[in-house]
């Protein structure tokens, strides 16, 4: 009689609607409307752009610590239980925050808590992604060759709360902060309430011994660095994302103070972008099912790069919006490519942990980004663009050269 079992986050079953799609959608929307709405919060309430590049920062730099806690939790505690409470903590943070706010709309104790809430936010939207991800790749794995369906589906759940909830998260904040953070906070109360559910993997792998099982950040590298083909992958993609994520951090700046546009023309900005790359999503699906993982991976990097280039030279905000959907819709397909390949070549007793390496590689960037939209004056943010889109195209040249005859890309 075999004596192997499912990690604890496959152990549970049920319809991918109700166990898996629902709960992403929930939090996706809270995570969407956080990451963009808070550094847009920063501004309004502090009206300072050094500030909003700091808070970003903030947002994401204790996150990245995070990344080995939450991989080894996900793979000790299971996912369901690691999404529901860190959704829980989310909605009580964002709670003390709307009241702060409501009692103190400006002023030294304002600035503090926006600063608190971007960092404490990022934290426990980390602990929820990890999970969400773990039960997704577990749906793909038994999936098996229609994987890529199940990561276009859940691509396209995230993406089309990127397109409402920037927006969305702009308009509410016209009407103060109070009325944004009770429209996240019930989102995560919603997340929190919906039963994430893993599906069972279709080969059950043995448990790993209580000392060796979800050892965070060690066990997901050397997992890493034992998949070529991830590492490739994940390293032209870090490239990509520094040039991404400035656009990210700056995106205020740029929209408010230099082509003198509102804060909710910050947020179309990006529900522009979120439509494109479902879009791109979704073509990806059928040609993924003709071509294969290297030939649209390599087409959509293209996209990506030149599209970056461009918008650095923008002279325009309507030219400037158009540009980064292009480039955005060119990211959405990579990443289309990156899940598929996580979900086939990870095992799933280390899925957790190195879902978090991968993650804390591939996001290291947004906090660089941040850092350097707070230093670089908003004169030079345009040329400081330009040298991130050079370095995200020769990183994407090099990794899909490499990858062009790997057979985990071929198959």
């Amino acid at each position: 009689m075999s004596t192997a079992v499912n990690p604890r986050h496959a152990r549970r079953t049920g319809g991918l609607m109700r166990s898996i799609y629902l709960p992403r959608t929930a939090d996706a929307l809270a995570f969407a409307m956080s990451t963009h709405g808070i550094p847009l919060l920063v501004l309004a309430t502090t009206r300072s752009a050094a500030l909003a590049g700091a808070a970003f920062a903030l947002e994401w730099i204790p996150r990245l610590i995070a990344f080995g806690w939450a991989g080894s939790a996900v793979d000790r505690r299971g996912a369901s239980v690691v999404f529901r409470l860190a959704s829980l903590g989310r909605a009580l943070a964002l709670t003390v925050g709307a009241v702060l706010l409501y009692l103190h709309p400006s002023g030294t104790v304002a600035s503090a808590t926006v600063m608190v809430l971007a960092a404490t936010t990022g934290v426990l939207t980390e602990f929820s992604y990890i999970a969400a991800e773990t039960a997704g790749a577990a749906a793909g794995r038994r999936a098996g060759r229609q994987a890529h369906r199940v990561q276009a589906a859940l691509l396209g759940i995230d993406q089309t709360a990127t397109l409402t909830g920037p927006a969305l998260a702009g308009v509410l904040l016209l009407a103060g902060p109070p009325p944004m953070l009770a429209v996240i906070t019930m989102l995560s109360l919603l997340a929190a309430l919906l039963a994430l559910r893993t599906p069972p993997s279709p080969v059950a792998p043995a448990r790993a011994p209580k000392g060796e099982s979800g050892t965070g950040l060690l066990t997901g590298l050397r997992t890493i660095r034992s998949l070529p083909a991830l590492g490739w992958l994940v390293t032209g993609l870090t490239l990509s994302n520094l040039a991404t994520g400035l656009l990210q951090a700056a995106g205020p700046v740029i929209v408010v103070k230099h082509f003198g546009q509102s804060t909710t023309a910050v947020g179309l900005v990006w529900s522009a972008a979120a439509a494109a790359t479902l879009l791109s999503v979704t073509l990806c699906r059928f040609a993924l099912d003709r071509l294969g993982l290297w030939p649209v991976g390599a087409a959509c990097a293209a996209l990506s790069s030149l599209g970056c280039l461009a918008a650095a030279q923008a002279p325009d905000y309507r030219s400037y919006l158009v540009l980064v959907a292009v480039l955005m819709a060119g990211e959405g397909g990579m990443t289309v490519v990156l899940r598929t390949l996580r979900s086939r070549l990870i095992p799933p007793e280390r899925f957790g942990s190195t879902l978090s390496a991968t993650n804390l590689i591939l996001l290291l960037p947004f906090p660089v980004a941040g850092v350097l939209t707070a230093l670089t004056p908003p004169d030079a943010l345009g040329r400081v663009i330009t040298v991130c889109a050079a370095l995200q195209a020769l990183g994407l040249f090099c990794a899909f050269v490499r990858l062009r005859t790997d057979p985990a890309l071929r198959a």
